[in-house]
C-alpha cells in the first residue's frame, strides 16, 4: 500500500513525513516553492520533541506517478483546489483507488464521489503549520493528530481499517467511524472561526465566533443534519492531542491565516462559512454573520491584507447592518 499525499502543506506535509518515517512508501504531489524545496533538501518536520528531514518522492502532477490498484490517495489541498486535482487524477488513470478527503468542510467528498467510486471522509484534528517552503510544524503530543475515518457517505470496510492501521503506526490516532460525516460537520463548526481568527487581531473574535456557530447550529437543525462534538470538550481530543511549543517556532493561527500569510491568492472560506450560508438559503434560515465573513474573506484577498488587519469596531458595525438587513428581508418575505 502506497500513500500518495496530494497537497503537501501543513496537514499533508505532516502526514507524508510521519508515514514515511514509519516505513510506509509515500509520494507527494506539491507545487511551487514547496515542491522545489522537497526535491532539493527533503521535507523538514519539526515537533516539540525533535527535528527531522524526510526524503520522499515529490512530483508536480499525478501523471508523473505510476499508480497501483492498492494505492491510497489522500487529498490535503484546500477545497477550492479539489476539482482540478480530481481532474488531474482522472487524467493520470486513477479509477478505483481509495480517495481520502483529509480536508476541512463537507464538500470535497461530493466532488470526489462524482468522479471516483471509493471515497473516504477523514476528520482531521491536528495542530500543524506550513509557512516556509520545505518545512512543516506539528505541535501536538502524545499523538500528532486525531482522526475519524469512514467511507463516504457512510460505512466502513477493510480498506478503511488498513488505512487507519497505517496512520496509527505513524503516530496518529485514527478511529474508523461508519458515520464519519457527523464529526466532519462538527469540525465545520470549529472552522467557522478560521476567517475570524485571520481577520482580527489575536483573541478579539470570540463573540463573532459564537454568533457564527449559533447560526450554523440553527441551520443544522433546520436541515436535519446530525453532528458530533470534536472540540476542546471532546475527551479523546483532550487526552491525545495536547498542544506543546516547538522551540524557536511561532504558531501561526488557522489554515486561513496561514494562507493569507503566504499570499496564496485564495482561501477556503466559501466552503466553510459559505457552506452555512448555502444551507441557510436552502432552508430559509438567516445567516448574516457567516455571510459577512464570507464576503470579508474576498476583501482580504482582493486588498491583499495581512492577518489581523480588520478592527473589532468595523466588524461590529458591519454585522449590525447585515443583521438588520436580514431581519428586514425576513419580515418582508411572503413566507412569513
Amino acid at each position: 500500500m502506497k500513500f500518495v499525499i496530494y497537497g503537501v502543506g501543513a496537514i499533508g506535509g505532516v502526514l507524508a513525513a510521519r508515514l514515511a518515517l514509519s516505513g510506509v512508501e509515500v509520494a507527494g504531489i506539491a507545487r511551487g516553492a514547496q515542491l522545489e524545496a522537497i526535491r532539493k533538501k527533503g521535507l523538514k518536520l519539526r515537533t516539540p520533541e525533535a527535528e527531522t528531514v524526510v526524503k520522499l518522492e515529490a512530483v508536480e502532477d499525478p501523471e508523473k506517478l505510476a499508480f497501483d490498484a492498492e494505492d491510497v490517495i489522500v487529498l490535503a489541498m484546500k477545497t477550492q483546489d479539489t476539482p482540478l486535482a480530481l481532474q488531474r487524477l482522472r487524467a493520470a488513470g486513477v479509477a478505483g483507488q481509495a480517495i481520502v478527503c483529509a480536508q476541512n468542510g463537507v464538500t470535497n467528498e461530493r466532488f470526489a464521489l462524482r468522479r471516483f467510486p471509493n471515497v473516504y471522509a477523514m476528520t482531521v484534528m491536528m495542530p500543524a503549520t506550513y509557512v516556509a517552503a520545505g518545512e512543516v510544524n506539528s505541535f501536538a503530543l502524545p499523538k500528532a493528530g486525531v482522526f475519524d475515518l469512514g467511507r463516504y457517505p457512510t460505512g466502513s470496510d477493510v480498506t478503511a481499517e488498513k488505512i487507519a492501521a497505517a496512520l496509527n503506526a505513524a503516530g496518529f490516532d485514527c478511529v474508523v467511524d461508519p458515520e464519519v460525516m457527523a464529526s466532519k460537520y462538527g469540525k465545520l463548526l470549529l472552522n467557522l472561526n478560521n476567517i475570524i481568527d485571520a481577520a482580527l487581531p489575536g483573541g478579539q473574535g470570540k463573540n463573532f465566533a459564537e454568533a457564527a456557530r449559533a447560526e450554523a447550529e440553527a441551520v443544522y437543525e433546520a436541515a436535519g443534519i446530525v453532528w458530533k462534538d470534536v472540540g476542546a470538550t471532546n475527551q479523546r481530543r483532550r487526552e491525545l492531542l495536547q498542544e506543546k511549543p516547538i522551540p524557536g517556532v511561532s504558531r501561526v493561527g488557522s489554515s486561513t491565516a496561514q494562507s493569507l500569510a503566504r499570499h496564496t491568492g485564495s482561501i477556503e472560506t466559501d466552503f466553510l462559512n459559505g457552506e452555512i450560508v448555502l444551507l441557510g438559503r436552502l432552508h430559509d434560515v438567516p445567516t448574516p454573520v457567516n455571510t459577512y465573513f464570507s464576503n470579508l474573506a474576498q476583501r482580504l484577498l482582493g486588498e491583499k491584507l495581512k492577518p489581523g488587519a480588520i478592527t473589532v469596531a468595523e466588524v461590529e458595525r458591519e454585522i449590525a447592518v447585515a443583521q438588520a438587513a436580514a431581519q428586514a428581508a425576513k419580515e418582508a418575505s411572503p413566507l412569513q
